[in-house]
């Protein structure tokens, strides 16, 4: 089991990475035309990218889950530190991955487009909703892996 954690890591870090860099470059990247000339070339790849992360953390989470004997601990009416935790970080996922696939659908579905208003009102409230989301995820595996350690 030791090895998935260093997988959940490094998919974590993708991940997060990822998201902050691409914050990053929608505030800094102002002018709508270089917009237009970075954003279909990087998207992409970026988003292909974050999938493999994604599924990589989901994957091995739930396998870290199941091994380490905390599915019991989740499905179970005792309630302690770890188990409160992991459920406040499972919900956060659960919503991060439903604001992955509506940011995903809109993303690719408009790629080379022109987007509606509402597309990227949308697709831009996932992204920061995703990059903000990600911060507290990382916040409750700092606390609950400081618990199991």
């Amino acid at each position: 089991m030791s090895y998935l954690i260093h997988f959940h890591l490094l998919a974590a870090i993708a991940w997060i990475g990822g998201s902050i860099f691409m914050f990053v470059l929608g505030i800094t990247l102002t002018d709508k035309e270089k917009q237009r000339e970075v954003y279909p070339h990087v998207g992409p790849i970026f988003g292909y990218f974050e999938l493999v992360s994604l599924s990589i953390l989901l994957v091995s989470g739930i396998i870290m889950i199941d091994t380490d004997g905390l599915l019991d601990l989740l499905l179970s009416d005792e309630t302690n530190k770890v188990a409160e935790l992991l459920k406040m970080k499972l919900w956060l996922v659960l919503s991060l991955v439903v604001a992955t696939v509506i940011h995903f659908f809109i993303a690719y579905r408009t790629n080379n487009k022109e987007r509606t208003n509402l597309q990227n009102f949308i697709s831009r409230g996932s992204s920061l909703f995703i990059f903000f989301v990600n911060l507290f995820v990382l916040h409750y595996a700092i606390m609950i892996r400081s618990i199991l350690a």
